[in-house]
């Protein structure tokens, strides 16, 4: 019976680290960039875009199809950041155990 409620209090434990890494996730930033920084784009740990930022000389209005590939590169880069942010703080959560299984909201 003691290692069952041993059990349940560290599953306690570990969700409210879960909750703690949420939330650094939501605040944290990260940036992708295309066309050598001309394009970049910054989304939340979490992976949710919050700002593309795209500098002037690659707007040509009859070339958009470019600027549509620079932008999916950079959103798609600082995604990718995201993810592997989040992968690695989880893995910590974990304890550096391979878990079968990927941790709620990641």
């Amino acid at each position: 019976m003691r290692d069952i409620m041993k059990l349940l209090q560290q599953a306690q434990d570990m969700q409210g680290q879960l909750k703690k890494i949420q939330e650094e996730l939501e605040q944290m930033t990260v940036t992708g960039t295309a066309g050598g920084g001309m394009v970049s784009a910054d989304v939340s740990g979490q992976g949710i875009l919050k700002r593309v930022k795209i500098d002037p000389s690659v707007v040509n209005p009859a070339d958009t199809e470019m600027l549509e590939d620079l932008i999916a590169v950079a959103v798609g880069e600082a995604q990718k950041k995201a993810a592997e942010a989040a992968q690695e703080q989880t893995s910590k959560l974990a304890g550096g155990m391979n878990l079968p299984f990927k941790l709620p909201g990641f």
